[in-house]
């Protein structure tokens, strides 16, 4: 088990456990939540029929009232429509402040349950457990929470930190093998953007990741983890080095919102970083080899460089929607090397619609 916790002086303070199974869940929640009567677990189909709802519900049975809120799993689940259901439940249920919600699931779960809770009754506590690799490294831990809206992804939302993360990797067991791999597009990213040994080690240990062997796993996690709660911990909302975790993100989700599905969030941050380190060199700010090493290493994590498509332009469009602007300018986060990253204001159109032409692969290519 890795144990951390996650301070600023403006939010409060939580812990980040990494470990392999739920056998700890119950005695760690009842400590945080002694005046507590009634629990509500958010989770999707997927991890339902997984089974870990029941985990759950078996580790709090002794002491709190606990129901279930199955919903569907995938990203059109962030939405007000899923919203209401959260709130309409814990309303009808007659949940109080000193109540609280578990998000248990991946990043679509996560994000609903924590922007539900930070707006239930003005706010009552919310644990995530993140059961995909995703989440475990990335969505859980700094307190974003969103739904999506009218097509832009995580444009209404809050920050509003959970009470406990708890990873337990066992969750891993069971995730198909494409979500398992696009996981590695955020822990990838966290060694391009602060610790280029982190980013050898990935490659150095492509084989123990693609295993799952639990050490490793564990190593992993921490490490991802620790990258990011150390840029959150110096600034929790977002007002400085916190920007540089949105590396791959802003193209990113721009070719997600496009695809509408077709790409999970993952598989589009990998499309980012190479986009932004194909305009990192095309800036003169890293080497033409770098660019290219970078995008090649997404390869053998089965994640994509690639994509097909008849126009870039409406991704550009989609641009526009990035919280990160300002005014017409698109602002970005790009590479000074690996394990260095900067946050880049007005980046011109015509070289980030040839990042996406670069990214758009068609047979006559």
């Amino acid at each position: 088990m890795k144990e951390f916790s996650v301070s600023a002086s403006t939010v409060n303070k939580y812990d980040i456990v990494i470990t392999e199974d739920y056998s700890e869940f119950g005695d760690r929640f009842k400590g945080l939540f002694p005046e507590s009567a009634r629990v509500l677990i958010v989770t999707d189909e997927n991890v339902c029929k997984a089974g870990y709802p029941d985990v759950i519900k078996e580790q709090l049975k002794d002491r709190y009232d606990t129901d279930v809120l199955i919903l569907p799993p995938g990203e059109p689940t962030k939405s007000f429509e899923y919203l209401n259901k959260i709130l309409s439940t814990l309303i009808g249920k007659k949940f109080n402040r000193n109540d609280v919600l578990i998000g248990l699931g991946g990043g679509v779960i996560g994000d609903l349950t924590g922007f539900a809770a930070s707006i239930f009754k003005r706010g009552i506590p919310f644990v995530q457990v993140p059961t995909t690799l995703l989440s475990m490294v990335d969505s859980s831990i700094g307190g974003k929470t969103a739904i999506d809206y009218e097509g832009v992804k995580n444009s209404i939302g809050a920050f509003y930190m959970p009470s406990l993360v708890y990873a337990a990797i066992d969750s891993l067991k069971t995730l198909p093998e494409r979500e398992y791999y696009a996981g590695f597009a955020e822990i990838m990213k966290a060694g391009l953007l602060a610790k280029e040994s982190f980013y050898v080690w990935l490659v150095d240990h492509i084989y123990e990741i693609s295993d799952k062997e639990p050490e490793t796993l564990i190593n992993m996690i921490e490490t991802a983890q620790g990258i990011k709660r150390d840029i959150v911990a110096k600034d929790p909302f977002e007002h400085g080095d916190r920007v540089l975790l949105n590396l791959g993100h802003t193209i990113g989700h721009a070719i997600e919102s496009y695809f509408k599905g077709e790409y999970l969030h993952g598989e589009c941050v990998a499309l980012g970083c190479v986009a932004a380190a194909f305009i990192s060199w095309k800036m003169d700010m890293i080497p033409m080899e770098l660019y290219y090493e970078i995008r090649d290493m997404f390869v053998p994590f089965n994640l994509p460089i690639s994509f097909v498509t008849e126009d870039v332009t409406p991704m550009i469009d989609l641009l526009c929607n990035d919280k990160k602007n300002t005014g017409k300018a698109i602002n970005m986060v790009l590479l000074k090397k690996a394990g260095k990253a900067v946050y880049v204001k007005d980046i011109d159109r015509e070289l980030i619609k040839a990042a996406l032409d670069e990214l758009n692969f068609k047979e006559e290519d």
